[in-house]
């Protein structure tokens, strides 16, 4: 058995010689952003550090993600599907800083967890932010943890996204540091601009008037930008607004004014991430490590549109408040797709991903754009890659639990990276709740809360409004029985969870994304 142990008896005697070629790896996950909300997508929030690195990088059209915060955090550090890992407790899983501090790299997180254990339980070094699903970005919760030990030093200036760039900052320079010779793993897990919508008073003034056109408006406008930069082909059509959500117009004054209140305060928190992403090239690029080293940036989900709304009296930069918004500008988040966060449609799933890597770029022309699909699971792969590293069968936490690691189902993202095309996953996998797809060549199949399959040409109908299940009864027989077998032998899903999709209409969502069995 290849155990993490062996490989780093191995790679000690190598990686000296190694680390000058390979790069250090930014990893950088957003939490509950559509794909058109960075302006490299189609958006008009203010992201020009974000912009400048897709514009001297790579864009993927195609990336995908599980369409949950949890699961998705399971694929990126493990390269399997969720409950094939063993969902947070990735009890049949690797990390990707399991394995890349095993190949001499140095490894550090900071943001949020979301999963089983603590990040120094599972390969990571240095570690600090919250191991909750979500928090308070001024005053935190008791989740904080620097290195395994409670954090609570919440100061009146306490700001997350802030906040872990500094200790990204300070893992990073400590390492360049202590071991100038080792290359360097960082996973930046923002929490913003996830729920609650608490920004910063100079941020949220930044964008007041600019939401006044209402979402409608702002829609369309980035449909007609991502079609101009060949984002997407225009022979996708953009997908209606969903029909409970009200035309902008025929809502009353003080509805208007509320939702474009909740819609500034999203800006200024995407404003902000792009910010400290600017503050962190400055730091790379002033340590010298900027060229070699390979940023990735995507993000855990599509929009939600959850509305959790209380304290809606508090202003969004008071830590009493906690505004979200729903389905209205989620919808916009996830232009020019249908449907949101936790559902296996093009809305659920489709990330931005922004890869940059300068001593890497090869034959990658600045700011192209590759339509290969791709998949979170494709990360680990990716760092194995470039890392000079390999994958595991088992691996032994520190505590002494032995864990039999799962294969592979990524495939490494370098040769797109370096301007190539890569030999094409048989298929993609994607599965959350009754949310099921799967996609393979120009089909995708998708069942909305395990109701009757629909399939469409996801090449040339992209954002999903022509059903051909009825056209092409053999695709949906074939890919069904992909999507179960998977399912099945793969992820290890209890029999009630696989059941047969049932032979109904997809139900209609209440505002706050939920179904509506009514």
């Amino acid at each position: 058995m290849k155990s993490l142990k062996l490989i780093a008896l191995v790679s000690a005697f190598v990686f000296s010689l190694q680390a000058a070629e390979r790069p250090n790896i930014v990893i950088m996950m957003v939490d509950d952003l559509g794909f058109s909300d960075f302006g490299c997508y189609g958006s008009e929030i203010e992201t020009p550090n974000i912009d400048a690195l897709a514009a001297n990088g790579l864009r993927f059209s195609r990336f995908y993600n599980t369409a949950k915060c949890h699961s998705s955090r399971v694929s990126l550090l493990s390269g399997l599907y969720c409950d094939q890992a063993g969902s947070e407790s990735l009890k049949r899983a690797a990390t990707i800083p399991e394995v890349l501090k095993s190949a001499g790299y140095s490894t550090a997180m900071v943001g949020k967890w979301h999963l089983d254990r603590e990040p120094t339980d599972r390969g990571f070094d240095q570690y600090f932010g919250h191991l909750s699903g979500a928090t308070n970005f001024f005053t935190g919760d008791e989740t904080f943890r620097l290195n395994g030990e409670p954090w609570n030093d919440f100061g009146d200036d306490f700001y997350t996204t802030e906040v872990f760039i500094d200790y990204a900052e300070k893992f990073v320079g400590e390492a360049l540091e202590e071991s100038p010779e080792k290359p360097f793993f960082l996973y930046v897990a923002h929490n913003a601009p996830h729920y609650p919508l608490q920004v910063l008073e100079e941020d949220y003034r930044k964008y007041e008037g600019r939401y006044r056109e209402g979402w409608d408006v702002i829609r369309q406008r980035r449909y007609e930008k991502q079609v101009e930069m060949g984002l997407i082909p225009e022979e996708w059509a953009l997908s209606p607004r969903p029909e409970h959500v009200p035309a902008w117009e025929d809502m009353s004054d003080e509805e208007r004014a509320w939702d474009e209140r909740r819609m500034t305060a999203f800006a200024g928190m995407v404003d902000r991430v792009d910010q400290t992403t600017g503050r962190l090239v400055k730091f790379l690029k002033d340590k010298g490590v900027f060229d070699n080293t390979l940023i990735m940036i995507c993000s855990d989900n599509g929009a939600c549109p959850f509305d959790r709304t209380e304290g809606a009296e508090f202003e969004p930069w008071d830590s009493r408040s906690y505004w979200c918004y729903d389905t209205g500008w989620s919808h916009v988040g996830n232009t020019p797709f249908r449907l949101h966060k936790q559902n296996q449609h093009e809305g659920g799933i489709s990330s931005p991903m922004i890869a940059h890597w300068p001593k890497g770029r090869t034959k990658t022309v600045p700011g192209s754009i590759t339509h290969q699909p791709a998949h979170l699971v494709d990360f680990m792969a990716t760092c194995l890659d470039a890392g000079h590293a390999n994958y595991p069968d088992e691996v032994t936490l520190a505590d002494g639990t032995l864990i039999d690691v799962d294969p592979l189902q990524g495939k490494s993202l370098v040769p797109i990276i370096l301007g190539g095309v890569r030999e094409p996953h048989d298929f993609l996998y994607f599965h959350f709740n009754g949310n099921r797809a799967v996609r393979k060549g120009p089909w995708k199949l998708v069942s909305h809360q395990s109701s009757r399959w629909e399939l469409y040409d996801i090449q040339k109908d992209g954002t999903e409004l022509h059903d051909l299940a009825g056209d092409h009864p053999e695709v949906v027989e074939e890919l069904s029985e992909i999507w179960h077998e998977t399912a099945d032998k793969v992820e290890r899903l209890p029999a009630k969870r696989t059941k047969p999709v049932k032979d109904t209409a997809p139900p209609l969502l209440k505002k706050d994304g939920r179904p509506d069995k009514g």
